[in-house]
């Protein structure tokens, strides 16, 4: 059946202008005509931000065992502790990290920076980073998007959505790692915000090719895993940093994403960013991953934190000379 006919709008610009028949306006008798605007007292428009969107553990934060001190102990940096759990001290960065971390989230009104994390939302919340607490921050690999600290009810909806429709529920998963797991090296089998799954195993006992036999029976499913250190990741194929970084940039109206992270649970949000860096150590490195985009650093443990935050701020920096320059020659 047809649709019933919807009355016609004339486009904007010379077409309507034709069929336009309102006479010219014209100032009333007695008073002068209104000046027409000068453009050199136009107001400039804000640029567009640069969205930085980072990893954490392994990237910008690390466990006094991810710590790659390699130097004499009378020359290791000194550390700044940014997480503390069960009363101990748990991730650090080193205190150059902590003052770049200072100037990238508050040197500038344009550079946005956003904590991008496979934590749980409780988890994320331990860590205190030096600088002005962010407006954004993802969690659980993209399936909570924070604003001002707060998970945001769409996007959780939208998630929802897509992992209904997309993939194998949760419980299969589960299922299968319980029957398929074995005591003898597994430590822990956990659930991260109803999402996805991950086990923490001891890695000399885990037997060659049981990750790779998961991923294959994992991928027909729509899931995907990850060998992170001790955890192993089963996470479903649309719960990306990526997308949610995406939905900062459509918000934001962020013009440039910088990006960076150690793991291939990071390989989607660096592919994504417009620049990316990834450490010299991790599953990145390990398996030779790499993207035209994407630069290899060659530091090692928590100095490549220290890097990659001088890497953020000049991109940052770039990028605001260039619009800068360009501003002043329109």
């Amino acid at each position: 059946m047809s649709s019933p006919a919807r009355p016609f709008a004339e486009p904007a610009g010379p077409r309507a202008a034709l069929h336009d028949r309102t006479p010219p306006a014209t100032a009333a008798p007695g008073t002068a005509p209104r000046p027409a605007p000068d453009p050199r007292t136009a107001p400039v428009p804000a640029p567009a931000p640069v969205l930085v969107a980072s990893d954490l553990d392994r990237t910008l934060i690390y466990s006094s065992a991810a710590l790659g001190l390699r130097m004499p102990d009378a020359e290791a940096p000194r550390l700044l502790c940014v997480e503390v759990y069960d009363s101990k001290p748990l991730s650090y960065v080193t205190e150059t990290a902590a003052e770049l971390l200072v100037r990238l989230a508050s040197g500038s009104p344009d550079t946005l920076f956003v904590p991008t994390t496979t934590r749980t939302r409780e988890q994320y919340h331990r860590i205190h980073l030096p600088g002005p607490a962010p407006e954004f921050a993802i969690c659980a690999n993209g399936g909570h998007l924070l604003v001002d600290g707060v998970s945001d009810p769409d996007w959780q909806r939208q998630v929802a959505r897509r992992l209904a429709d997309e993939c194998a529920p949760l419980a299969e998963i589960r299922a299968h790692l319980a029957r398929s797991a074995d005591p003898a090296w597994l430590l822990k089998d956990r659930v991260a915000e109803d999402l996805f799954a991950y086990l923490v195993v001891e890695r000399a006992l885990l037997p060659d090719g049981w990750v790779k036999e998961l991923a294959a029976w994992a991928a027909p499913r729509g899931w995907n895993v990850s060998l992170q250190g001790r955890k192993i990741y089963v996470v479903p194929d649309p719960l990306t940093k990526s997308a949610a970084v995406r939905e900062v940039a459509r918000r934001t109206g962020a013009a440039l994403t910088l990006a960076a992270g150690d793991s291939l649970l990071d390989a989607d949000l660096l592919l994504a960013a417009d620049r990316g860096w990834r450490p010299g150590h991790g599953e990145l490195a390990d398996s030779g991953w790499s993207a035209p985009q994407v630069t290899a650093l060659a530091e090692n443990g928590i100095a490549a934190g220290e890097e990659i935050l001088r890497q953020f701020i000049r991109a940052s920096a770039r990028t605001r000379d260039t619009t800068a320059g360009a501003s002043s020659c329109s």
